[in-house]
């Protein structure tokens, strides 16, 4: 296992993070089994294990408690975000002050322990102001539940905007961003990574195998493939329809490359998104040991220039396949919003 310095902060941490969306209620439903995987990724010497309240409604973090329960937890550069609904209530959600400080305590209670290594924003919210989020954000740090903040899936203009009100308030700032990136979602490559890249931002990205497209599983011929994402994003997953036939066709044309380059179709998607210069890490979401051995082997991948140059060709530097592969989508404005400006 590689490891890499996150950003400017000094910590280093593991060419390949853990994810744990799938354990629990959205995938492996078993906990001890999630746990041992888990286990299993520590031992094969990942550190970085990140998680938010979100998944399942907090099953996800109860798992990864009891998975770093004892010394495990010294280790590990614990994540976790907030900003998503976490009940009916219409306060239970965004990235105001009042709903932060309630995150945390919960999230820290779930996973047991008293202090997070990096809490990230999940999400942008257009109704709360960067130096609100900012503002709540430092004092924890200062109160010292948290001890780095970051951002997911955030504009690059957000970022830079987030960057001058720290600067300006004297308030600390975001130090990573975890954005989508995968062969199949290059439009980061665009903005958001070289925003990064001058401001010293780490970057830990989502679904760098395309959340399963680029695992093997969604071949041409392989119609009505049910998996966990499928389940909870369908349209998105759907192999049979039309507007996914330029991702599939690139699927095959990826799958015959990595077999030319003597490697497997996940370790060719792997490699790719740690051959970016702007990338700490990318964040992999293994259901269990077997998915996780699949993975792991592309930790210390280097890809030659002529792969990279040849995935270029199937997929452009700085295209999205499909506009579900943005991962977040600015609200519209309406035309009464208009008329008011």
């Amino acid at each position: 296992m590689q490891y890499r310095t996150l950003g400017d902060t000094g910590l280093s941490v593991s060419s390949l993070g853990l994810g744990t969306m799938m354990f629990g209620s959205w995938g492996n439903k078993d906990h001890d089994d999630a746990i041992r995987t888990i286990h299993h990724a520590l031992d094969a010497g990942i550190n970085l294990v990140d998680t938010a309240d979100l998944y399942g409604r907090g099953e996800a973090e109860e798992i990864v408690g009891k998975a770093l329960a004892g010394t495990r937890r010294d280790s590990v550069i614990l994540a976790s975000k907030f900003h998503n609904p976490m009940s009916d209530n219409v306060n239970d959600r965004g990235n105001s002050r009042r709903w932060i400080m309630r995150a945390v305590e919960a999230s820290l209670k779930r996973l047991g322990t008293d202090h997070l290594d990096l809490y990230q924003v999940h999400r942008p919210d257009p109704a709360t102001g960067i130096e609100e989020t900012l503002g709540a954000l430092t004092d924890l740090q200062r109160a010292g539940k948290i001890r780095y903040f970051g951002t997911s899936t955030f504009p690059a203009h957000q970022l830079v905007e987030a960057q001058w009100a720290a600067d300006r308030r004297g308030l600390s700032r975001f130090v990573t961003e975890q954005p989508p990136y995968s062969i199949l979602a290059r439009g980061i490559e665009a903005d958001v990574l070289p925003a990064a890249e001058a401001h010293r931002i780490g970057v830990l990205t989502w679904s760098p195998l395309g959340g399963g497209w680029l695992s093997g599983t969604f071949r041409k011929g392989a119609t009505g493939q049910v998996s966990s994402r499928t389940q909870l994003m369908p349209g998105i997953f759907d192999i049979d329809a039309p507007r996914n036939a330029a991702k599939l066709d690139a699927v095959e044309a990826l799958a015959l490359l990595a077999e030319e380059a003597g490697m497997s179709l996940i370790h060719l998607a792997l490699g790719f998104v740690l051959a970016h210069r702007a990338v700490t890490a990318p964040i992999i979401g293994p259901m269990n040991v077997d998915q996780l051995d699949s993975q792991l082997g592309a930790a210390d991948l280097v890809l030659d220039r002529d792969v990279l140059d040849r995935i270029d060709q199937i997929v452009a530097p700085g295209r999205n396949m499909t506009a579900g592969d943005a991962g977040y989508f600015p609200p519209a404005l309406t035309d009464a919003t208009l008329r008011r400006r």
